[in-house]
């Protein structure tokens, strides 16, 4: 068995978090997220069983990986996803169990979820409006009641941290800006905006994007906000609103990579390890497994696909026009 605390890129970058999407189905179909035409999802023999699942948590943790991640798609439209996360909070060496959700079927099952181990949620929402949920999101306005459901829900439940995180499309929604700050000024969640990325057929395009800086100046204008220090690795430049009960965050891909302390690894619904979000090389461990694979020769796979990570993504005209899987097919 490879020694712990070897997941150690070329550049010297240590992973210990890993991201997990346990399916590519999703009950929305999030414009920023998924093709306009849609996507054959992969049939349920082609996808990871829990067990598969939780072995190969296990094999990263005994890696060095400290915080998993649950994404999809959307993770809870997997059947027992609950029980999945019981056996995954079980993983010795594991501090941190987290999961991405867009909410819709959150709200009774949120204490299930904490009691199993889970710790933080991160929920998507793009709007506080119902008819531009239903456009951004391609699903029927009465939806978006079930995603406010789900996030007081989870305010309610007392995780670890519950954040909002907020893909921010000129013209579309970033004139909601300032209601967010308003909601993280209330409440005690961290509200996060996302420069829009470039994906498969996501109607990208760089004059859509609102940079943090912007962001953060329109911000300044109506709300006192101060620099909070960051964690090494962190994804999110942090600041705390004055008088606020929570805080913000501002997620720069675009304008300002966090490439050079990357810490993290991607596990796709189908078994393939992603060293890279924009980077399209994936590395199957599933046929491997399926084919009798021991854990230490499905570590080395790991670490070839570790070795092959880039240094830092392409600018984001050439990562538009790359053949990479559409953001739901990755997890986000």
């Amino acid at each position: 068995m490879i020694q712990s605390n070897v997941l150690i890129d070329g550049f010297g970058r240590r992973h210990n978090y890993l991201r997990i999407s346990v399916t590519d189905r999703c009950n929305l179909r999030c414009t920023y997220c998924m093709p306009k035409d849609g996507l054959v999802w992969k049939k349920q023999q082609e996808l990871l069983t829990f067990e598969e699942l939780v072995r190969v948590a296990k094999i990263f943790v005994d890696m060095g990986v400290t915080k998993i991640r649950l994404t999809g798609g959307e993770p809870m439209v997997r059947k027992g996803l609950t029980d999945l996360v019981q056996s995954l909070g079980a993983i010795p060496g594991l501090k941190t169990l987290a999961m991405t959700t867009n909410a819709t079927l959150l709200a009774p099952h949120v204490q299930t979820l904490h009691q199993s181990g889970m710790s933080q949620l991160n929920i998507s929402l793009d709007t506080f409006k119902a008819d531009r949920f239903s456009q951004i999101a391609r699903q029927d306005e009465t939806v978006f009641a079930q995603v406010m459901a789900g996030i007081d829900a989870a305010i309610e439940q007392n995780f670890d941290s519950v954040k909002i995180n907020m893909v921010v499309m000129s013209g579309i929604n970033d004139d909601e800006i300032l209601d967010f700050v308003d909601f993280a000024s209330k409440h005690r969640v961290n509200v996060r905006f996302i420069e829009y990325m470039p994906f498969k057929d996501n109607l990208w395009t760089n004059e859509k994007v609102v940079t943090y800086k912007d962001m953060l100046a329109l911000i300044g204008e109506h709300y006192s906000v101060k620099k909070l220090d960051d964690e090494p690795s962190a994804v999110g430049k942090d600041y705390a609103i004055d008088g606020g009960a929570g805080s913000i965050s501002f997620i720069s891909s675009m304008s300002d990579s966090f490439c050079s302390t990357c810490n993290r690894l991607r596990l796709t619904s189908d078994g393939q390890v992603k060293s890279c979000l924009f980077y399209p090389a994936e590395t199957n461990l599933r046929d491997a497994m399926r084919q009798g694979a021991t854990d230490s020769q499905v570590q080395g796979m790991i670490l070839d696909s570790l070795r092959m990570k880039p240094e830092a993504h392409p600018p984001a005209e050439e990562i538009a026009a790359q053949d990479n899987r559409a953001m739901i097919e990755i997890g986000g």
